[in-house]
Parts: structure tokens; C-alpha cells; sequence
């Protein structure tokens, strides 16, 4: 999805749990007939392992005749993830790619050195309405896979392993949790996981990776005993052993991975260790020599922004 304007997440409430390093509070944003809460980046925290970017979608229902149109726009140094709990987006991209995505499944595209894609309500959808809620996030590639060639790929939610018992379900999305591998490809160590937790319960965090955080969608849980609700985004201090109980029904989003060797700049929607490739994918973009959406007529012009 392309970067929306939002203002910047805020910082968390205070709390004295010796576990967290950080507490991000996204504020919520209309986009036009739903909100978006962006959690990363933040002045906090710019990124958790090589997540970069962090979009919640929703919860919305989006009425008979209306949908999303995100009009085809360009990345660059990332992959995007995208992620639903309800309803369904259409992606296009320039490799020619046409793919529904829904609850469950996962879409993962690899911009490298250049992508366009476009996210739209399908008009079967458009005409019935209906929810909305997921998460997309962007995941910066590592420095020597900046410039690979872009790639697209879908995932069912049948071929994503789901772990169900002593109250939670833990769908894995990518990397490896309680032994269990994903099918997704990735550019570097990492891990994402879809958690839902019935009361009482409790989900281990173990230091498996350098940088962990979750995301909190619904519910509230426990941690060391302190309680947080959803819409918090809770970035843990490494090699921790954490226990999250969930005071009441609760799902979110788990996730982290290796750090990146060095710093990330972004700008837009364009993500890269070098200022001056960003620089490049701007005039790129401003001057067409993006690869086009196929049957897709309009775009996103470069925005006037700082950079």
C-alpha cells in the first residue's frame, strides 16, 4: 500500500514492566471510510529487525458501492506484506500479477529494484460491501538484495502451518516458531506469526531472534503484570524470556528477526541504505521509467514532500 499521511505515533503510557523496551501508540487515521494506525516507524522506533513499516487497516465495514483504490505506485529496497483478518483486496502489480487476497492468505512482494502495484476493492466486493481489517507491513532487504529483481508471491492460508491448542491458534506466516517453518521465502532471518489467545492462556516468547515486538489487534494481554490493550504496538528488550497471558480474548501480531546491518532511510514509498538510490527511484518514477500496472490507468504522482 502506499504511504498515506499520518501523523506520528505517540509515545506509550508509562509502565515499569522490565521486559519492554518500548511502547508505541499509533494514532488512527481516516483514510476515507476506514482508519489506518501506523505503528512503524515512529521517533521510538524506527524498525523491529527488518520491519520498517507497520499499517493497521481497519476494522471497518465498507458500504454497498464503496471500497479502497490505491492507485498503481512504485517501491523500491523492500517487501511488502500484506495480511487479512476480514474482507479482501485485489492486488496488480507491473509483473503482471492478479491476485485477490483474503483472510488468512498471505501476499508477499518483492519490490528489489523496482515495482508498481495497485490495491482495489474487486467490483464483486465493491457492489456488496462488506469488513476490512489486516495489516500490511514492509520488510527492508538486506544491502547486498537492495537490487534484486522484483518478485510477487501468494500464499493460501492452508499452506501457512497453524499451531492450535491449549487455548490459541497461531498461524505462522513466515520464519520458524515452535519448530514449525513457513513455506515464505525471506531476504533474512525473521518471524510473523498471527496469534489468537482465549483467557486464561499464554504464549511463550522465547529469544530465538534478535528483535522481537508484538502487535496487539483486539483484546488485552499480560505481561509481567502489566496489562495492555489493543492498538499498542510492544517492542521487547532482547534475550528475554517473556510469557504473554491474555487477560481476556485477545489476537496480535507477533514479530521481529535479525536488526539490518545499518541504518534504513525511507522516504515515501521507497526504502533503501543509500540516499542517493532513493534520490534515483524518485526521478525514476517522476519521469516513467517505473514498469507499468497492466490494464491500470492511473497512478500516484510523486508526492511534495520533504525528504
Amino acid at each position: 500500500m502506499s504511504w498515506q499521511p499520518a501523523e506520528e505515533p505517540i509515545p506509550g503510557d508509562k509502565h515499569s514492566c522490565a521486559a519492554l523496551e518500548t511502547i508505541i501508540v499509533p494514532r488512527a487515521r481516516d483514510i476515507g471510510g476506514f482508519s489506518v494506525r501506523r505503528a512503524l516507524p515512529s521517533v521510538q522506533r524506527r524498525m523491529v529487525g527488518p520491519f520498517i513499516f507497520l499499517d493497521q487497516m481497519g476494522p471497518a465495514i465498507l458500504q454497498p458501492e464503496t471500497g479502497i483504490d490505491v492507485r498503481p505506485h512504485p517501491h523500491i529496497g523492500l517487501a511488502t506484506v500484506t495480511y487479512l483478518f476480514e474482507g479482501e483486496i485485489l492486488h496488480r502489480d507491473s509483473l503482471g500479477s492478479v491476485q485477490p487476497i483474503r483472510p488468512g492468505a498471505l501476499n508477499w512482494m518483492t519490490a528489489g529494484r523496482g515495482i508498481s502495484h495497485s490495491e482495489r476493492t474487486s467490483p464483486e466486493i465493491r457492489a456488496a460491501g462488506g469488513p476490512l481489517f489486516g495489516i500490511q507491513s514492509w520488510v527492508a532487504l538486506p544491502e547486498d538484495k537492495e537490487e534484486i529483481a522484483p518478485a510477487f508471491e501468494h500464499y493460501a492460508a492452508n499452506q501457512l502451518p497453524t499451531i492450535i491448542g491449549e487455548g490459541k491458534t497461531i498461524r505462522i506466516i513466515a520464519g520458524t516458531l515452535f519448530g514449525a517453518p513457513s513455506p515464505v521465502r525471506t531476504a533474512s532471518p525473521l518471524f510473523y506469526a498471527d496469534v489468537s489467545m482465549q483467557a486464561g492462556s499464554s504464549y511463550p516468547l522465547d529469544p530465538d531472534y534478535e528483535e522481537r515486538a508484538i502487535y496487539i489487534t483486539s483484546g488485552e494481554v499480560d505481561i509481567a503484570g502489566d496489562i495492555f490493550g489493543e492498538g499498542r504496538l510492544l517492542v521487547f528488550r532482547p534475550g528475554d524470556r517473556i510469557t504473554i497471558k491474555a487477560t481476556a480474548t485477545a489476537r496480535f501480531i507477533a514479530l521481529g528477526g535479525t536488526a539490518m546491518e545499518q541504518p534504513r532511510h525511507i522516504w515515501w514509498n521507497f526504502v533503501s541504505s543509500r540516499k542517493d538510490r532513493i534520490e534515483q527511484a524518485k526521478e525514476d518514477w517522476k519521469s516513467g521509467r517505473f514498469a507499468l500496472v497492466p490494464g491500470e490507468d492511473e497512478f500516484i504522482p510523486l508526492p511534495e514532500m520533504g525528504g
